[in-house]
């Protein structure tokens, strides 16, 4: 009898904060990537805008809008999203000020989508990864999460976190097959109205510039990939040298 070969369906890579910026350009990656792509963000049209786009290169895609900042928000998203192999913890924001200035409302809200939300997205999806024994989490974290940066404490502490978040998921969820992995990116060309401020940022790098999108997207578009098999727990500087110097 004539075996019918069967066609494995593609994994489904969720990544928050896609509708623009460095979460499109990694929403893109991975569909080139062959990736079943949830777009999450707050802009509805923004986000149809990206799934077009990788609909257009052959891709396939969703959007699922969501406010992070809400925990009924993010088990609504859960719910609607179902089961995920690749988690991208992208989102979020950041406020810049002294100290002194810094309101506690502006810094729980930082925490609360920085932090809160990837902790409550990954126990919404991990569990079921570990159950399979195969998934990857990436948090983006970045290089304010490694130096001090001034007028940066309440945002660096917020990226120092989702480093150590990674490390702490990767002793819970390693051992049943769920890579988890961070990237401490540096500045990215992210907004055109501040590109003044990415090119002060890059100078102070070994590369001397900062990041496209796309370069950090090919990052992370590595480690979600069977090419990062025996990576876990790592915290992936993409910063131009910035911490080595």
């Amino acid at each position: 009898m004539t075996e019918i070969a069967t066609t494995a369906p593609p994994l489904t890579a969720l990544v928050t904060g896609a509708t623009a910026g460095l979460g499109k350009a990694i929403a893109l990656r991975l569909a080139q990537d062959g990736m079943r792509v949830i777009v999450v963000g707050r802009d509805a049209a923004r986000g149809e805008a990206v799934v077009k786009e990788i609909e257009a290169e052959g891709g396939e895609a969703s959007f699922i809008a969501a406010d992070l900042s809400d925990p009924a928000d993010i088990e609504r998203l859960a719910f609607e999203a179902g089961e995920v192999d690749v988690l991208v913890n992208n989102a979020g924001f950041s406020i810049w000020g002294p100290t002194e200035k810094t309101s506690a409302e502006d810094f729980d809200a930082m925490f609360a989508s920085n932090v809160r939300a990837p902790y409550l997205l990954v126990g919404a999806f991990a569990p079921a990864m570990a159950t399979k024994g195969a998934g990857s989490i990436i948090n983006i974290s970045s290089m304010a999460g490694r130096i001090g940066l001034p007028n940066g404490a309440a945002y660096g502490a917020t990226k120092a976190a989702l480093a150590s978040l990674a490390q702490g998921w990767t002793a819970e969820y390693s051992p049943r097959g769920v890579r988890v992995n961070a990237v401490a990116a540096g500045p990215i060309y992210t907004r055109p109205d501040a590109r003044q401020l990415f090119d002060r940022l890059g100078a102070t790098t070994a590369l001397q510039r900062a990041a496209e999108p796309s370069e950090i997207a090919e990052v992370v578009a590595f480690l979600a990939s069977p090419r990062a098999s025996y990576v876990t727990g790592a915290i992936v500087a993409a910063d131009g040298g910035r911490t080595a110097i």
